[in-house]
């Protein structure tokens, strides 16, 4: 009899655990139960479908965009749009996968080239709130963050600081192009029999002179951002990506964001295909084999750009980002106001990570360019902010993005009304049908 209790008793308990974790992940919720306290994670790309997005009202709005991604021959995009912190709109335009017929939803992640420069920002100025870095520091020399590069052929170069590489004023010289992308030519010129790491590459770059003593005149460095993703891993002792994800974008209700990978065949589950502007060009491949390959995949190492411009992400929990370092606290910052503002460019400064502050001073742009990618985040204050992201480059390069921003501002305009109540943020239609009516539109947390 009392096996039998204790048996029943087994089974009782395995049924409630199994019950238990089944409830957790009703709904798109990653749910994990404590003895102590319940934490729920909403997933915005498990949880997003475009046609939690559809509606009359958009219409519109979406004709102008398809017409212009035909005009130029753009595969496959992914627009999230934001007003007063809500996600109010999020949709997947065209091909993740041409080849294979999958459509862009809006959970696909992209490659983001530059706009990673914006995270990387982000994770310094984390590294400033919490005490274990300041702007001023000194980043070469012994008595420097990276103290083991001591040597370098400018003296100049011990003085640059945090600061410095944040807004692209260390000096750093491109004389001989940018060594993120001419890692071959490195590789003949130095006698290299492997891909340089990134700490070869810094060692690189210090042989040379700089063009101007830091602090001068701002000249875009891929490289100063390589330097700050290293400044993160000495300071934090953990990976470059590892502390991101922990301290920047899991606080910031981002958990599908990534280091990009360099082949087709290595891409995350639900990542597009890239398409180069030059179809069925090869290179030589990034590692010196002498293998040639498209410039999307191997011909430039995506993976070695790290905080200068490797990351993956959805349009949704891009914009969820931006969000979380804009000031304003619907959705929580995960930065101090101080740090907001000068990140932001608020303290007379063009902003660290961004790309474009306008005149108006309520206006932030960050793009990002490179073979089969385009990306687009434009955050303004009291108006609509957007993240638009590309799986097709155009051999305009960084000028394109300007048509891009163009584009998405004169799409928006032709919505007359949003449908009201809808923040994707934190809570997903519940009707699976697309309605017009907001009262039918009934949200699920």
């Amino acid at each position: 009899m009392k096996r039998y209790l204790l048996l029943t008793l087994a089974v009782l308990l395995i049924g409630g655990v199994i019950f238990l974790t089944r409830s957790c992940r009703e709904g798109g919720k990653t749910t994990t139960v404590g003895t102590t306290k319940e934490k729920i994670i909403y997933s915005l790309n498990d949880s997003l479908y475009n046609r939690y997005s559809e509606s009359k009202a958009t219409r519109k709005m979406e004709q102008y965009i398809e017409r212009w991604m035909a005009r130029y021959n753009i595969r496959g995009a992914s627009l999230a749009i934001m007003k007063d912190e809500k996600l109010i709109y999020c949709r997947g335009f065209g091909w993740a996968n041409q080849e294979r017929g999958e459509s862009v939803e809006a959970g696909t992640i992209f490659r983001m080239a530059s706009a990673s420069k914006l995270i990387t920002a982000i994770g310094i100025m984390k590294l400033c709130d919490d005490g274990k870095l300041t702007l001023d520091s000194k980043v070469f020399g012994k008595d420097g963050i990276l103290s083991q590069f001591t040597e370098f052929r400018d003296k100049r170069a011990g003085q640059i600081t945090v600061h410095h590489l944040l807004e692209h004023t260390s000096g750093f010289s491109r004389v001989k192009g940018d060594p993120m992308f001419r890692t071959t030519d490195i590789m003949r010129w130095e006698g290299m029999v492997t891909s340089p790491s990134a700490d070869d590459l810094i060692a690189y770059q210090l042989r040379m002179r700089l063009r101007c003593q830091p602090g001068g005149a701002s000249q875009y460095s891929n490289i100063g951002y390589l330097v700050l993703s290293r400044i993160i891993e000495q300071v934090s002792g953990m990976s470059y990506q590892e502390y991101i994800n922990q301290h920047v974008l899991h606080p910031a209700g981002c958990y599908d964001m990534h280091i990009a990978t360099n082949y087709y065949e290595e891409r995350q589950p639900n990542e597009v295909k890239y398409y180069g502007h030059d179809p069925g060009e090869l290179i030589e491949s990034y590692d010196g084999t002498g293998t040639m390959r498209p410039r999307e995949y191997g011909g430039n190492n995506i993976t070695g750009l790290q905080g200068a411009g490797a990351w993956v992400a959805s349009s949704a929990e891009l914009l969820r980002l931006v969000a979380s370092i804009d000031g304003h606290n619907r959705v929580p910052d995960i930065l101090s106001l101080e740090s907001s503002n000068k990140l932001n460019g608020r303290n007379d400064n063009d902003g660290f990570g961004w790309a474009y502050l306008y005149s108006d001073g309520n206006t932030l742009i960050r793009t990002g360019t490179m073979s089969g990618t385009c990306a687009y985040i434009e955050l303004r204050e009291n108006d609509y902010s957007f993240v638009f992201l590309t799986n097709t480059s155009h051999y305009r390069g960084a000028s394109f993005t300007k048509s891009i921003g163009r584009t998405i501002r004169n799409a928006i305009a032709r919505v007359t009304e949003w449908p009201a109540d809808i923040d994707l943020f934190t809570a997903i239609p519940r009707n699976e049908t697309p309605t017009n009516s907001s009262s039918e539109n009934e949200l699920v947390q």
